[in-house]
């Protein structure tokens, strides 16, 4: 249980745990997101695909297995820059926060930070598919980029974060 290999697919697992969370939470919000479930449906799919790769050593790889291609990671950057459209330009970093879909999809970006560096890990031992680690990343900026969308959505002030603001009261 150990195996770097068996840790990355298990990152990945929690990561698709998480969306569920984000999925149930989305069903809730007085919003049609139906468009946005369908996307992260989409991705928890892509996700399983992710961990069969993961799972599989590479010279056990068949062309008959889940794949992640360039083409996974092109929807994920037209997705982002969908979103992006409609979001004002950023002057702060964003703290997690404001709302429970807003800091499940921050949890999501940290968690697929992880996966990610997991992931690098891997290919350094056993030269995995680079396309996973790339994918990764971009599926973690799409989580922080929904994570400021919903809410602009919502009308949801983002939490933005203030470095003189700390444990010295300022």
């Amino acid at each position: 249980k150990s195996n770097i290999r068996i840790h990355a697919y298990g990152e990945i697992d929690e990561l698709n745990s998480i969306l569920g969370l984000c999925i149930e939470e989305l069903k809730l919000l007085d919003y049609n997101f139906n468009p946005l479930i369908s996307s992260l449906t989409r991705i928890q799919n892509d996700l399983f695909n992710l961990g069969t790769i993961l799972a599989t050593k590479s010279e056990d790889m068949t062309s008959s297995m889940p794949k992640i291609t360039s083409d996974d990671i092109e929807v994920l950057e037209n997705e982002i820059d969908k979103a992006n459209k409609e979001l004002p330009i950023l002057h702060s970093f964003v703290l997690p926060g404001g709302s429970k879909i807003n800091a499940f999809l921050h949890l999501a970006r940290t968690v697929c930070r992880r996966c990610e560096r997991v992931c690098c890990g891997l290919y350094e031992v056993d030269k995995t598919d680079k396309v996973v680690i790339s994918y990764l990343n971009r599926l973690s900026d799409l989580f922080f980029v929904l994570s400021r969308w919903v809410s602009i959505i919502l009308k949801n002030e983002e939490n933005t974060w203030d470095p003189n603001k700390g444990s010295s009261g300022k």
